[in-house]
């Protein structure tokens, strides 16, 4: 298959052993009313892709039954982890933690539910292990409650299982000058950590721009999450596309990843190559 064939939203892309893994939102599940599982595609260069392979799949037993968003995988502690939303009717969504052996293994459960708090409207959770050791979890608080979505982050244990404090406020959707104003509502969406090769730490993350779907920058002031946050002017990528994550090729390039453009049917992967500057990150168009 080629990302042309592929109808998937969210892409998160996991270099392990000399191949690339594609997990994501299955695309005719995206916006559905039922949800009932989770894929991995592979690739040897970004190019010709496997067949998808189920890495979850609902039990009947299990209760969350829509809304299976944004699966992203990292190998931690010699496993692999999967940060994954999940929601039921009368039942608010947030990000829950999954294991395995292998990144294209079968998923299960590793957190008790969800980690986000359980009556709040979360998506979107992203790995950020401090340089001190320390893992957490950042993840969006929706517009749904919030009206202005905000990125929040919340500690982790060491085995990833629960929450090890309380939510913290990184910023609002509202505070970034590229974002589409006035609105009625603020979308934050698809947190992703990058630290550059002089230490300084930002963030992408995603919302609604002047030019549609958009993906923004965040830099931290001291290097780290517990810092102050600031706002790139200018969008990264503003093209009507956006929940990126940036990888490193095999050639040792840095790609980033999201799915474009934003409407049903036509969401596909994309990949950008980009490279650092003194104001972060650029795409090399």
């Amino acid at each position: 298959m080629r990302v042309e064939d592929i109808h998937l939203c969210d892409p998160f892309v996991l270099v392990h052993d000399g191949k690339y893994y594609m997990y994501g939102t299955r695309g005719l599940e995206r916006w559905e009313n039922e949800a009932f599982g989770l894929d991995v595609y592979v690739s040897e260069d970004l190019i010709e892709w496997s067949e998808p392979k189920e890495v979850f799949k609902r039990t009947p037993e299990f209760p969350y039954t829509m809304n299976y968003w944004a699966p992203e995988v990292y190998k931690y502690d010699n496993r692999f982890f999967m940060f994954v939303s999940f929601k039921a009717p009368d039942v608010c969504r947030g990000t829950a933690v999954l294991v395995s052996d292998t990144p294209d293994g079968m998923f299960t459960m590793h957190s008790d539910g969800v980690v986000t708090p359980k009556d709040w409207e979360c998506l979107d959770g992203t790995l950020y292990v401090a340089e001190d050791g320390t893992p957490y979890m950042i993840f969006c608080h929706e517009w749904v409650q919030t009206t202005d979505g905000q990125m929040c982050v919340i500690p982790l244990t060491k085995d990833l299982k629960a929450a090890a404090g309380e939510p913290r406020l990184l910023f609002t959707a509202s505070q970034s000058e590229w974002i589409n104003k006035p609105a009625e509502v603020y979308i934050t969406d698809g947190p992703f950590m990058y630290r550059m090769k002089n230490g300084d730490l930002y963030m992408i993350w995603s919302a609604s721009g002047k030019g549609g779907y958009s993906v923004g920058l965040v830099k931290s002031d001291n290097g780290d999450i517990s810092g102050n946050w600031t706002h790139v002017k200018e969008p990264l990528f503003a093209e009507n596309g956006g929940h990126g994550m940036i990888f490193e090729t095999l050639d040792g390039r840095k790609m980033l990843s999201l799915h474009a453009p934003e409407y049903f049917p036509a969401e596909r992967p994309r990949f950008y190559e980009v490279k650092e500057t003194e104001d972060g990150l650029t795409v090399v168009w």
